[in-house]
């Protein structure tokens, strides 16, 4: 009986996408409860007006951009998502460019790493954080850890910040953005965990569980 939602940074798949995994997994998930990045990054666009833009981005995802138009041509915003080996020097300078004429930044999230079957691999943090130090801009951040984000999912569930409990393997982006945004944040040591990186961090997650599958046993300590 209690109510929840996914939120993700995961850039590589559209909201239907991942609604579909969801389900097939036996995952209850209505589209309403997802919240991507993709998702909150066309929102983002669309309040500020900014219909013409650059996307750095997996095409999978420009669904969940629809009415936006796609150019290089005098872009408003550069929107940059995860690409993986697409990235190249000759893309980083058209982004260069962009941005100098006056384009946004948009950054679906800045995550460090992520992780696969064969361990963690470096994600668009580093680009985002080099694009930000060419042209000398701070780029919009619109997935986790914005409070944005955090706040949109609050909106979803209709709970306040002081109710509501986030649990991610992330310490940065996951327990870190909810701690700042005032929710309480629960750490899994599982996917991307590691506890070097964790100590390394500073950050001390409210709650820290071996996986989300003992998340039921141990809601009692913190209702």
């Amino acid at each position: 009986s209690i109510p929840f939602c996914f939120i993700t940074n995961t850039t590589t798949q559209s909201a239907a996408q991942l609604q579909h995994k969801l389900l097939s997994l036996d995952i209850p998930c209505r589209q309403e409860q997802l919240i991507s990045a993709p998702v909150a990054t066309a929102q983002y666009l669309r309040r500020e007006g900014l219909d013409r833009c650059f996307f750095a981005v997996e095409p999978s995802v420009l669904e969940d951009f629809a009415g936006i138009e796609a150019t290089e041509d005098h872009p408003q915003a550069v929107v940059v998502g995860d690409i993986g080996e697409r990235w190249s020097y000759a893309l980083l300078d058209r982004i260069f460019h962009c941005l100098l004429s006056g384009a946004r930044l948009v950054a679906m999230h800045r995550n460090k790493y992520w992780q696969t079957s064969a361990g963690l691999h470096i994600d668009i943090g580093a680009f985002v954080a080099g694009l930000e130090y060419v042209a000398d801009t701070t780029a919009v951040i619109t997935g986790k850890p914005s409070g944005a984000f955090f706040a949109a999912a609050l909106a979803v569930l209709g709970i306040a910040r002081d109710h509501a409990l986030l649990v991610g393997d992330d310490v940065l982006s996951d327990i870190a953005g909810a701690q700042a945004a005032g929710i309480r944040g629960t750490l899994v040591q599982t996917g991307k965990y590691r506890a070097e990186l964790v100590a390394k961090s500073g950050i001390t997650p409210d709650l820290l569980l071996p996986s989300v599958a003992d998340l039921p046993s141990r809601l009692a300590l913190l209702i």
